[in-house]
């Protein structure tokens, strides 16, 4: 069997980068459904998607998110407990705060107040 050809200067295999390209582009249009005053986890991502165990993976989708286009609203998706993980990778610490509260969602202490009920849970919203 062949092995798919290595990108120049790095370990990845293109056929690495094509499915990591996909994979990002799935959880971009997910969280393109977002509604706005809502919240997801990377765990509820991922799992909607059928790959339950990559939350970690989501989470790099949205850091790779930032230049999409159309825009992924990136704040909008947090850690199970509904705290905002993703803060550093905005361009101030406090900007994944700000839009989510110009949305109506409280945080304090990097912390979604009500997650449960500004949860969004693409399995049941979206149907699986």
């Amino acid at each position: 069997m062949k092995r798919p050809k290595k990108i120049s200067g790095s370990t990845s295999t293109v056929k690495d980068n094509i499915n990591k390209h996909s994979f990002f582009e799935d959880v971009w249009d997910v969280v393109r459904q977002i509604p706005k005053g809502r919240v997801t986890s990377y765990g509820a991502v991922a799992n909607y998607l059928g790959t339950k165990l990559s939350a970690r993976m989501v989470g790099w989708a949205m850091n790779g998110s930032f230049h999409a286009k159309p825009r992924v609203p990136a704040h909008r998706v947090v850690n199970r407990n509904g705290m905002l993980s993703g803060k550093p990778h905005f361009s101030t610490p406090s900007r994944m705060q700000e839009l989510l509260e110009k949305e109506n969602v409280k945080v304090v202490e990097d912390k979604i107040v009500d997650f449960e009920k500004h949860f969004w849970d693409p399995a049941k919203e979206l149907g699986l």
